[in-house]
């Protein structure tokens, strides 16, 4: 009898906003739950919630993402089906725009990881979309993933926030999750992107496409409506290297 897989959180952050964030969030759960048939939940923690906007099949906004971490609501009352197969989803709203003040009146650094925990028999991977910023919330997600994915534009204001994480990560002290730097809307025509990618060649690399603009117009992640595409065939080949690495632990 086959051994289930032991439960894998992925979180996908950055310093900065813009950088394709969602994207990563959006198409590395369908790759889960779709490729690897993952029991996979994505949990929007981004206030501006987009990744929500594109895959949920509610369409009421219960204002109530927060309450779930001062245990107003339970975890698995917010829950709901995504318009993809096999994939489920902790919905954004509004009310997450003051999560960091509320994590810091609470002071219980691993709020985010009991709840994941709780979440163990249920699913085995948990993709997290971080909003940006070194924050109380990243802070969370750091004591939660196991593997941190940060989207880079190859820019050397982008190299220079994937610094910053770094830095910051050893200034905090202890130990922290494997951290995957992954260059984000690369366009090989631009010498400043060429030269980004010959000086870091063992990072992977997901192209610029006008597919993935139309991830917005379908409301899909690639997968679904473009499968044969670069830049979904790119993610494919992301999530594989993923599983690999949390596999491994």
């Amino acid at each position: 009898m086959a051994k289930e897989p032991a439960l894998a959180t992925i979180a996908v952050y950055s310093l900065k906003g813009g950088v394709g964030k969602t994207t990563f969030a959006i198409n590395l759960a369908w790759a889960s739950a779709s490729i690897s048939k993952r029991r996979t939940l994505l949990w929007d923690l981004d206030p501006q919630a987009a990744a929500s906007w594109l895959i949920s099949t509610d369409s009421e906004s219960r204002d109530a993402a927060q309450a779930i971490f001062s245990k107003d609501v339970e975890v698995r009352k917010l829950i709901q089906p995504s318009t993809v197969p096999g994939l489920d989803l902790i919905a954004a709203d509004t009310s997450l725009r003051s999560l960091d003040h509320l994590f810091r009146e609470m002071d219980k650094k691993k709020r985010l990881a009991r709840l994941i925990e709780s979440l163990g028999k249920d699913y085995d991977r948990i993709i997290l979309d971080c909003p940006p910023g070194l924050t109380e919330t990243s802070e969370q997600v750091l004591r939660a993933a196991d593997m941190i994915v940060i989207p880079v534009i190859p820019s050397p204001l982008a190299q220079r926030a994937m610094g910053e994480v770094a830095r910051y990560l050893v200034q905090r002290g202890g130990s922290h999750p494997p951290i995957m730097p992954v260059y984000s809307m690369v366009d090989r025509r631009r010498a400043l992107h060429r030269a980004a990618l010959d000086a870091q060649p063992g990072w992977p690399a997901i192209p610029m496409a006008s597919t993935v603009e139309q991830m917005a117009v379908r409301r899909k992640p690639l997968g679904a409506f473009a499968a044969s595409s670069p830049s979904a065939q790119a993610f494919t080949g992301l999530w594989t290297t993923i599983e690999r690495q949390v596999q491994k632990r």
